[in-house]
């Protein structure tokens, strides 16, 4: 395989960090009202420890290093400079895997399941079963520039397509995603670019916009129903940010306090629900993930809301139903519930339907082992 673009790594000035930590210093803080911590969005409890930590005991410093230890390209795909970060597989022959991260997340999402999914030898499996690991950053997310305006995830489906064939070179690779990584990955099969031979997703992104009220079956009515009660209570953010992020931006611009307030309610309703605990995500982690955010911006990666928005990206129409085989392996806790298996098969080529009895939004940070064998699993086919 070959590795297009040029090297890249990460070399962030001190000055920016200070500026930083001036910034969490001198947060101002709103008042909560009286009751549930988590009922009215983030803690300010849970939100004023995690402010403290980032500025005084968050070592960026150390996330840089190992960040920098995996090889990182600027590879340029039809004007759009994305960033990729790249882990070759042992053994002869590992299979290629492109990993698409998602909101509010980022490329740090995999990043404790690269060695186990590039190197199983060194966790008690077999070189057999190796991939090699390609995560590039979708545009204007970590370190991949924001695009001059905003575009939607069909775009990027079409431009990791080229990525995959054109720039690396893969005669045959699989893909695989979750929340954007989802839609775009879905969209991928559905475009069926050379070389992808499957595609596996931990999200439903996608819903047909061809189907009558009168044709759905009992489970989907269920479903379309548990859809319409999310939207009503958790999908405000998504109203924001597909019809005028321009507003929201100045302030998670301006703010890490206020980036943190608005990205930690998702880690904590779309793992835990109902339920009145913090996030079961280490600080340090999400801390690191919101300094990449803060690093390079917000705004050009809440745009892809607005494309989506506007393309009706997520809406699935009955010319685009022929797919590449297609995995799911579903998550009770999800932001959007687990569709039933005669949804999925109305959109794809459902070749394995899994759902877990636990685990939310995030499985790579928060079932990172169970994802892992799905992957594994499933693609053992295609190898």
């Amino acid at each position: 395989m070959r590795l297009p673009g040029r090297p890249f790594r990460i070399d962030i000035d001190q000055a920016v960090l200070q500026d930083l930590k001036v910034r969490l210093l001198q947060t101002r803080w709103p008042n909560q009202p009286v009751g549930r911590p988590w009922a009215y969005g983030t803690d300010s409890a849970y939100l004023k420890r995690l402010v403290h930590f980032w500025a005084h005991d968050f070592a960026w410093e150390a996330w840089q290093a190992r960040i920098n230890g995996y090889e990182q390209r600027l590879v340029e795909v039809e004007g759009h400079q994305i960033h990729v970060l790249v882990e070759q597989g042992s053994g002869s022959q590992p299979l290629p895997l492109l990993l698409t991260h998602g909101w509010p997340g980022s490329f740090l999402e995999f990043i404790d399941l690269i060695e186990p999914l590039a190197h199983p030898e060194r966790y008690g499996g077999s070189p057999d079963d190796a991939f090699t690991v390609i995560i590039p950053s979708l545009p204007g997310y970590g370190f991949s520039p924001s695009p001059l305006a905003p575009i939607g995830p069909r775009a990027v489906a079409r431009l990791w397509g080229k990525l995959a064939s054109d720039a690396f070179g893969l005669d045959r690779y699989v893909a695989q995603g979750g929340d954007w990584g989802a839609v775009v990955t879905g969209l991928m099969a559905r475009q069926r670019p050379p070389g992808l031979l499957a595609t596996h997703l931990n999200m439903v992104g996608h819903v047909p916009d061809f189907v009558a009220a009168t044709q759905w079956s009992e489970p989907e009515k269920t479903w379309l129903a548990k859809m319409a009660v999310m939207q009503q209570q958790d999908g405000a953010y998504q109203q924001i940010q597909g019809t005028k992020p321009q507003s929201l931006a100045y302030g998670l611009t301006d703010s890490p306090a206020g980036l943190a307030g608005w990205f930690c309610e998702k880690f904590q309703s779309w793992t835990l629900g109902d339920s009145d605990e913090d996030p079961p995500f280490s600080m340090d982690w999400i801390v690191a993930n919101l300094t990449v955010y803060w690093l390079n911006g917000v705004n050009g990666a809440n745009w892809l809301y607005h494309a989506a928005r506007h393309g009706r990206d997520s809406c699935i129409g009955a010319h685009e139903t022929h797919t590449v085989p297609t995995g799911f392996s579903l998550f009770p806790n999800d932001l959007i519930p687990p569709a039933p298996r005669c949804l999925m098969e109305r959109m794809f080529d459902v070749a394995y339907y899994k759902v877990f009895d636990q685990g939310g939004h995030f499985p790579a940070l928060e079932q990172g082992r169970a994802l892992i064998g799905e992957l594994r699993r499933f693609f053992t086919t295609y190898r």
